[in-house]
C-alpha cells in the first residue's frame, strides 16, 4: 500500500506539479536515457531548475533529451555539463538530470576563453553528458567475496542508523548541495593543473625548510607564548589600542600614499638644502622661542578652523558656500539681490559658458575697433595729432604746418603760397575708414571691400594718403 501511494503521488507531481519553464529549452544527448521519463526534474546544485520535456532516439541510437529550463537559470552558459542521476535505489521513475555549470565568467575571460550562452533549442553534446550507472551493473563487476563484504557493510550500516533515521535524513538533505559544491571546487582546481602542481611543490619545499629549522621554530613559539601572555595581562590597554587602530591605519595609509608622490618632488629640495642647512642653525636657535610663544595662537587658530560640533568653525562655513561647479559650469534657476531681496532671473547658464558666449559675440566689435588703434594711441600720446614715427613705422602721414616759410623759400608771394596749399589740401574727408591714415598696402590687406565700407559707413577715397 505504501508503494502504491508513493506511485500515485509521484504521477500527480509529474502531471500537475508544473515542470520547468516552457520558454527556454535545450537538448542534451546521452548514450542512453537511463530510465528517464518526461516530467523528471532538472536540478542545479540540488535546486530545481526545470524538467524533462521530451525524449527521442537519434539515428545513431543515442537518447536526445529535451530539457525545459526555468527562467531563473536561462540561458545556460556554454560548457554546461549534464548527468543523469538517481534520487534513490527504489522505484523506476526516480531519475533526474543534474546540470553542472562551468567556471565563473570572469575566470573564463581571464583564461582567454570566450564567454557565451547556449541558444534556445541548442544542444549539449554527448561529450558533455554522463549516463547513470545502474546498481546491478556495479554489482556484476564484483566477485563473490566483495559482494559478501558489501552485504555485511550494509547490514552494519542498518544497525548503525537504527533509531536515528530522522537525524540521518536531515543530514543527507544537506549532503547533496555540499557534494555538488565540492565537485565544483575540485573542477576549478583541476582546470589550472600547472598552477596546482606548482603550489604543491612550493608547499613541499616550505615544509622541508620549516623542518630543517625546527629548533628556531620551537624558540619562536616559546617566545611568542611569552609575548602573548604579556599582552593578555594588558588586555584592557590592548582592547583600547585595537579599537583605535582602524582609524589610525586608514589615515596612515592615506598619508603614505600621498607621501609616495611627494618624495620625488622633495628630492631636489633636499639636494639644494644641504649646503645651507648648517647656516640655518643659528636662525633656528632664534626661531625656537618664537615657535614656543606661537603655540597659543596656533591652538586658537586650530579651534577656529576645526572645532567639535556643527556650524561653529571655518570648515563648516565653507560647506555653506555654493559649489564652484554650480556657479561656473552648471545651468540652474538663479536669483540676484541688489539689496531689496532676491529676484528670480530664471534658468541661467554658469559663469564660464556665459563668459565664452560674451567673448564670442564681442569678437566682431573688437575686430571693428582694431583699425583705430594707431590713431587712438597716437592721440593719447600728446592729445594733439594722430601719431608719430617710431621703429615700427609711421602711424600718421599728415601734420598741421603753421609756418609755411619753413618749407618754401623766403620771398615767395603769398598768393602763390595760397594756391599751393589749396591744391594740397583735400576737403570733405568726413567718412575716412578705420586705419586710413596709413597708405594702402601692396597686398590690399588694409583696404576694405565695398560691402565692408557700407557696413562701416566709410569711403576708401577719404584715405589720409594721396598719390601726389
Amino acid at each position: 500500500m505504501g508503494a502504491v501511494l508513493a506511485a500515485v503521488v509521484l504521477v500527480a507531481l509529474v502531471l500537475f506539479g508544473g515542470g520547468g519553464g516552457e520558454g527556454y529549452t535545450v537538448k542534451a544527448r546521452f548514450i542512453n536515457a537511463g530510465q528517464l521519463v518526461p516530467g523528471n526534474l532538472v536540478e542545479v546544485g540540488g535546486q530545481k531548475a526545470g524538467s524533462v520535456k521530451d525524449i527521442k532516439i537519434t539515428e545513431n541510437g543515442q537518447a536526445e533529451i529535451t530539457l525545459a529550463i526555468d527562467d531563473f537559470y536561462a540561458p545556460l552558459p556554454e560548457g554546461t555539463q549534464a548527468a543523469i542521476r538517481q534520487a534513490s535505489q527504489s522505484g523506476i521513475a526516480n531519475r533526474y538530470v543534474d546540470l553542472l555549470f562551468p567556471g565563473s565568467t570572469s575566470d573564463r575571460v581571464r583564461r582567454g576563453e570566450q564567454a557565451g550562452t547556449i541558444d534556445d533549442g541548442g544542444l549539449i553534446g554527448s561529450e558533455e553528458t554522463q549516463t547513470a550507472v545502474d546498481l546491478d551493473q556495479l554489482f556484476n563487476t564484483l566477485d563473490p567475496d566483495t559482494r559478501k563484504a558489501l552485504q555485511d557493510f550494509f547490514k552494519g550500516s542498518a544497525r548503525q542508523y537504527a533509531g536515528r533515521a530522522d537525524e540521518a535524513n536531515a543530514a543527507f538533505h544537506f549532503l547533496n548541495p555540499a557534494l555538488a559544491q565540492t565537485s565544483r571546487l575540485f573542477n576549478e582546481l583541476n582546470r589550472d593543473t600547472p598552477t596546482l602542481e606548482s603550489f604543491l611543490v612550493q608547499s613541499a619545499r616550505l615544509v622541508n625548510t620549516l623542518a630543517d629549522r625546527r629548533d628556531e621554530l620551537t624558540s619562536l613559539v616559546s617566545n611568542l607564548n611569552s609575548t602573548t601572555r604579556a599582552l593578555g595581562n594588558e588586555k584592557e590597554a590592548l582592547a583600547s589600542a585595537i579599537g583605535q587602530l582602524p582609524d589610525f591605519m586608514r589615515r596612515a595609509n592615506t598619508t603614505f600614499v600621498n607621501l609616495r608622490g611627494a618624495l620625488n618632488d622633495v628630492d631636489p629640495l633636499v639636494a639644494a638644502s644641504k649646503p645651507v642647512a648648517k647656516k640655518l642653525r643659528p636662525f633656528f636657535d632664534e626661531l625656537r622661542p618664537f615657535a614656543r610663544d606661537a603655540r597659543p595662537t596656533i591652538r586658537d587658530l586650530s579651534a577656529i578652523v576645526r572645532r567639535g560640533g556643527s556650524a561653529n568653525d571655518l570648515i563648516d562655513l565653507t560647506r555653506t558656500f555654493t559649489p564652484l561647479a554650480d556657479i561656473a559650469v552648471d545651468s540652474a534657476s538663479r536669483s540676484i539681490d541688489f539689496g531689496t531681496g532676491d529676484k528670480g532671473v530664471g534658468e541661467t547658464a554658469g559663469a564660464f559658458p556665459v563668459t565664452v558666449d560674451a567673448l564670442r559675440k564681442s569678437t566682431p566689435i573688437i575686430a571693428g575697433g582694431r583699425p583705430y588703434i594707431p590713431e587712438l594711441f597716437g592721440w593719447f600720446d600728446d592729445f594733439s595729432n594722430t601719431g608719430v614715427y617710431d621703429a615700427i613705422g609711421g602711424t600718421s602721414r599728415a601734420n598741421i604746418v603753421l609756418n609755411p616759410s619753413t618749407v618754401q623759400p623766403p620771398g615767395t608771394p603769398l598768393a602763390q603760397l595760397e594756391t599751393l596749399y589749396r591744391s594740397s589740401f583735400r576737403t570733405q574727408q568726413y567718412k575716412r575708414c578705420p586705419g586710413a591714415a596709413e597708405a594702402p598696402a601692396a597686398d590690399g590687406s588694409n583696404v576694405f571691400t565695398e560691402e565692408q565700407q557700407r557696413a562701416l559707413d566709410c569711403v576708401e577715397s577719404a584715405r589720409g594718403t594721396s598719390k601726389r
